[in-house]
């Protein structure tokens, strides 16, 4: 039997409400067909005109392996977020604010989620035995990486701000406004959201347990959302997430290691396969769905709900 909605999701019914008046699942679908292919044309176009304007600039943000590169890579995540708001407005005759939520309490939570978030990626990390300077290869310079971190918060708030928007705004949204029951609106969105960390090559079971932890994020971006009705906690924690993934360490001469400040000496590219076919649920994926459940619990502490 269904969930009915819990007291604490008060919120998100009224989240919900701007999306009753075109919640029929056959919007859904289609939006998530037309906001793909807009997505997939802006970033044809963007690539393209790079490739052509700036070859080498082209080349680094595919690798994310430069700074400028990667912020520009991330960045470019904003042709999603104009793709979900085009398909809102124009196939459910809905403004951006009724995808985020109301703007002040969206903006009052986010850097609230974010703050308390981070700090738990930072203070897990501190703890021994995890954190050993002495693995990295090399460190950039202190001076040189603040210079680039705002440019790079930015990137990196575009590109998880765009996400929340289309998985736990718009997807969430319009499944919350046709079906009552969280087994619905909490599970299929976080299932799509899951899938799309699906990575060609990989190891199966690096594959299934990467999917798990995403599906589990964002479960608890979801609650969040539900919670205080708006999209700020959710981007908050997935903000810090991502910078702590982007912004902390990294492979050196590796993908997406442009932004880190250690760099740890770069895999021989084989995979062990004692580790490809290991236990499904290890250590280190309990210890990482736990860090997650801690930072959404300090998320939640921060925004009182």
């Amino acid at each position: 039997m269904l969930m009915r909605t819990p007291r604490a999701y008060a919120p998100h019914v009224a989240y919900a409400a701007p999306a009753r008046a075109s919640s029929q699942v056959w919007r859904l679908l289609l939006g998530l067909v037309l906001i793909e292919g807009l997505f997939d044309a802006g970033i044809w176009a963007f690539d393209g005109g790079l490739a052509y304007l700036a070859p080498d600039l082209a080349k680094a943000l595919f690798y994310g392996d430069t700074a400028l590169g990667l912020v520009v890579q991330l960045a470019s995540y904003g042709c999603l977020g104009g793709a979900v708001w085009l398909v809102a407005r124009r196939l459910n005759k809905r403004g951006f604010a009724s995808l985020t939520g109301p703007p002040e309490q969206a903006g009052a939570m986010l850097p609230l989620a974010f703050a308390a978030s981070a700090a738990v990626f930072v203070a897990i990390q501190l703890l021994p035995p995890w954190l050993d300077f002495r693995a990295a290869e090399s460190a950039r310079g202190m001076a040189g990486w603040l210079a680039v971190l705002p440019f790079a918060l930015a990137a990196l708030l575009v590109q998880t701000g765009a996400e929340e928007l289309l998985y736990r705004g718009f997807i969430q949204q319009q499944l919350a406004a046709r079906f009552r029951a969280p087994l619905v609106w909490m599970v299929v969105p976080n299932l799509a959201f899951a899938a799309v960390h699906w990575q060609d090559g990989a190891a199966p079971v690096d594959n299934w347990q990467y999917l798990i932890w995403a599906f589990c994020f964002g479960l608890a971006a979801s609650d969040l959302t539900a919670r205080s009705g708006n999209l700020g906690p959710a981007i908050g924690l997935h903000l810090a997430n991502n910078a702590y993934a982007f912004l902390c360490f990294g492979e050196a001469g590796g993908p997406d290691s442009g932004l880190a400040l250690f760099l740890f000496p770069a895999s021989d590219g084989l995979a062990d396969p004692a580790l490809a076919q290991g236990p499904l649920i290890s250590l280190a994926l309990i210890i990482e769905l736990g860090t997650i459940g801690l930072a959404w619990l300090a998320a939640r502490i921060a925004i009182r709900r």
